[in-house]
């Protein structure tokens, strides 16, 4: 499990570093804010994935990967977009409406929900990971951690009620 948060320091720099980068590429191919977030998103997730082939997160390399990614993945929902298909953030919104970043949206930025995230205890934010940042089923995440598919909601249910609850005593 260490492996999941080794590379946390080095993805929250370029997270920072990058973001409005990414988002203008994403925004230059889909044309729609909301579009070219969720493609941000979605490369983010992918680079997270792929961290250790980043060495020197400030290196020529390492942008033009993330800018790659992020051109893919907006091309795709381009595509996506232009067939009339719906994409995988319509699916998502639908079968899952908790959403950390919108619930602090207002007053803080995305550091601040990993403050968050790194908050909770081992077990709850392993769980949460796996499930948000890796976009894993339960039951591969129940198998990866030894546990219950059953113990795997559970948990994500434990680490999304602790979330909401320290977001509004952040907002309070």
């Amino acid at each position: 499990m260490l492996l999941v948060f080794a590379q946390e320091g080095k993805f929250e720099y370029i997270y920072e570093k990058y973001k409005r980068l990414l988002l203008a590429k994403a925004y230059d191919i889909v044309k729609d804010h909301g579009l070219a977030e969720y493609a941000v998103s979605e490369a983010y997730i992918r680079a997270y994935k792929n961290m250790h082939k980043i060495d020197d997160p400030d290196s020529a390399p390492a942008i033009s990967f993330l800018v790659t990614i992020t051109k893919n993945v907006a091309i795709d929902i381009y595509n996506k977009q232009k067939r009339n298909v719906p994409t995988d953030f319509a699916e998502y919104e639908e079968a899952d409406d908790f959403n950390l970043e919108e619930t602090i949206e207002h007053k803080h930025e995305t550091a601040h929900a990993m403050e968050l995230v790194g908050s909770l205890r081992e077990e709850l934010r392993a769980v949460f990971l796996l499930k948000y940042a890796h976009d894993l089923p339960h039951k591969e995440i129940a198998k990866m951690l030894g546990i219950t598919e059953n113990n795997v909601t559970v948990r994500l249910h434990r680490a999304k009620a602790k979330l909401q609850k320290l977001a509004k005593e952040v907002l309070a």
